[in-house]
């Protein structure tokens, strides 16, 4: 049976370090953007976990519009089950300056009280707001 669970998270921290932009043929920079992030969420809701662990890989196309894949490790509670469990996620974001995310459960990343743990979820992250809402479907 799939349970549904919501909640928020905030940035705690994120660490952004550029690897490579592209250059036109003039040699000026404008093109896409390569950039790696190291995040910090906290987690509350249905998820609690107080501080997690994420790496994104992040392809700017502007300065407001790309594509990203991270992945986040969450050690905490989920619905009062207590464990850790691995997400990927998938994002993109356009002008609208918001985030439009898909996360799923790594595969047999579940443990403790969440071994066996399989979900999908989503979340929408507006640009300036720091609390962000969650929608999460799993079984057990």
């Amino acid at each position: 049976m799939t349970t549904h669970t919501t909640g928020h998270f905030t940035y705690a921290d994120w660490q952004e370090a550029v690897l490579d932009e592209a250059k036109g043929a003039d040699g000026a920079e404008g093109g896409a953007k390569l950039a790696r992030a190291a995040v910090t969420n906290t987690f509350s809701g249905g998820i609690e976990a107080p501080r997690t662990s994420c790496q994104y890989a992040i392809t700017y196309l502007s300065d407001n519009t790309g594509v990203c894949c991270g992945y986040e490790l969450l050690t905490g509670t989920l619905d009062g089950r207590a464990g850790s469990f691995a997400v990927v996620q998938h994002a993109s974001w356009g002008e609208d300056a918001t985030v439009h995310c898909t996360f799923e459960v790594v595969p047999g990343s579940g443990t403790g009280e969440l071994t066996g743990l399989t979900g999908s979820g989503t979340y929408s992250a507006v640009r300036g707001e720091s609390k962000i809402p969650y929608s999460f479907d799993y079984t057990l």
